[in-house]
């Protein structure tokens, strides 16, 4: 699923859309919806998403328990960037997990920008949220 330029897109609304399973709303819509928001950097947004005791880790990094510690998390890694834009190449559904991978590109304050690729995994409660969130990405470029 290639993505459009940012500029002028609005968001999908999220009422609802990240309540449903998955498999009701067809993975590339509800992917679309999550990385709307990340690209927007709308923390907020994104932990309508997660369960109240979800699970998030990047990398190697320590996870981060619940969404207080994930917000504050997410919230200080994009505060040390100008522009964060996904590229979905691919999705998988199987039962209660998403597989996604593709491209990011991270822009500095500088203007500079670092692209990579990048895997996550979506484990989901049965509720249709996420519960365990792993991101795949060597961001030592940054």
């Amino acid at each position: 699923m290639r993505r459009a330029p940012r500029s002028g897109r609005k968001m999908a609304p999220a009422n609802g859309l990240c309540r449903r399973k998955v498999q009701e709303t067809g993975s590339a819509e509800w992917l679309r919806g999550l990385f709307d928001r990340t690209d927007a950097k709308n923390t907020s947004g994104r932990l309508e998403y997660l369960s109240q005791d979800a699970r998030f880790r990047f990398g190697s990094a320590p996870p981060l328990v619940g969404k207080g510690a994930i917000q504050d998390g997410v919230n200080a890694f994009f505060s040390s960037l100008s522009e964060i834009t996904h590229d979905i190449v691919d999705s998988w559904t199987f039962r209660d997990v998403v597989i996604c991978q593709g491209e990011v590109t991270y822009t500095r304050p500088d203007s500079s920008t670092l692209t990579i690729p990048f895997a996550n995994v979506f484990k989901l409660d049965g509720h249709g949220f996420i519960r365990e969130y792993l991101i795949y990405a060597d961001i030592s470029g940054l």
